[in-house]
């Protein structure tokens, strides 16, 4: 489910995840009223996006409509234990995604506040960076 249909290049290097260098994308509310939006840089696997939109659903008891904003598109490559080194690059064992400072990761709609706050809060535990919850009414000065 998580993973891309067709990439450029099947491996890539290994780079740092660096801070607001430049514009980030998705740092603003989109479709829903309320969102969980990334405090730190990070990688999150396929696995950890599952479980907090698992949470997520399950406390809002499907009352509210999801978006989930980020994909795992990244490929991690590992070899294998007693392997000597040299023979160049291992295969593709796992994806993920870069998460930057500010990002959006998840969104919500058609709840009220109090419930989204408590849904996000689930899910933040399910995910490997500082999180805060932010609502459309924080855009407005």
């Amino acid at each position: 489910m998580f993973i891309p249909k067709r990439l450029k290049y099947k491996k890539l290097q290994k780079r740092k995840i660096k801070g607001a260098e430049f514009k980030i994308k998705a740092t603003t509310l989109q479709f829903g009223n309320f969102g969980l939006q990334a405090l730190e840089n990070g990688r999150i696997n396929p696995k950890q996006i599952e479980a907090a939109r698992r949470v997520i659903v399950r406390k809002t008891a499907r009352l509210a409509k999801l978006w989930i904003r980020i994909f795992p598109n990244t490929p991690v490559t590992s070899k294998p234990e007693a392997v000597r080194m040299g023979k160049g690059k291992g295969s593709v064992d796992y994806w993920i995604f870069k998460v930057k400072t500010g990002r959006v990761l998840f969104e919500l709609a058609g709840i009220p506040f109090a419930l989204a706050k408590e849904a996000f809060e689930a899910a933040s535990k399910k995910l490997p960076i500082h999180v805060q919850v932010i609502s459309q009414i924080s855009y407005i000065k």
